[in-house]
């Protein structure tokens, strides 16, 4: 699993502050609604019709027994005592209330989690083979390889032009010669391509209304 290094921690209690910050003056009315969305995203925020959401991240989909614990307390504390577990490797609060996200992001940080990232158009969550260094037919253990991959996306991160990207983009590695991950891949991709013709669609669509 991703150990985090010292500026790893750094980086990321300092993103928690920020995020503390930006709520704090859009609770106030001090920091506009559409300014605040990006900046929400950016830290794992989805506000939906009933309740927000907040994504966390799980690279490669490994967790110590001591950020499993992290997150039940939280889930017990912030929520309704219950997560959700994705395909793609992350976990899912469904009912947090949005003065109290800072909150959780900076328990999170305790245990070497974030929520960096986890939404909108951006470089996403590095994930692996869900079968990695047990797989009878693997070549080589994928990990350490996803370990530089999520160093990669992280320092990325910080890059104001990867942001706003015209899709979601996940990175999977897989050491398997029958390449476990490729049908996931595959249809990430896939769903990426038919994203990107349907707003080209769209664009055209109201780029000819505005022309007649």
């Amino acid at each position: 699993m991703y150990v985090y290094d010292e500026y790893d921690q750094q980086m990321v209690d300092e993103r928690v502050a920020q995020y503390r910050d930006q709520t704090t003056r859009f609770l106030a009315g001090e920091l506009p609604e559409d300014e605040f969305q990006q900046l929400r995203l950016r830290n794992g925020l989805y506000i939906q019709r009933l309740a927000p959401m907040l994504r966390i991240a799980v690279p490669y989909g490994m967790m110590s027994s001591r950020q499993l614990r992290k997150i039940a307390d939280i889930t017990r504390k912030y929520d309704k005592s219950y997560c959700h577990f994705t395909t793609r490797q992350n976990v899912q609060l469904n009912w947090p209330k949005l003065e109290e996200v800072p909150d959780i992001l900076e328990e999170l940080a305790t245990v070497e989690m974030h929520a960096i990232q986890t939404s909108g158009s951006c470089i996403r969550n590095v994930t692996s083979d869900q079968f990695a260094g047990v797989a009878r037919d693997e070549i080589e253990d994928p990990l350490p390889n996803s370990t530089g991959c999520h160093a990669s996306s992280r320092l990325l991160s910080l890059a104001p032009n990867v942001t706003g990207l015209l899709s979601r983009l996940t990175t999977s590695v897989s050491g398997c010669s029958t390449a476990t991950m490729r049908s996931a891949s595959k249809y990430w991709w896939e769903a990426a391509l038919a994203e990107r013709r349907s707003w080209r669609q769209s664009s055209a669509k109201n780029s000819n209304r505005n022309t007649c």
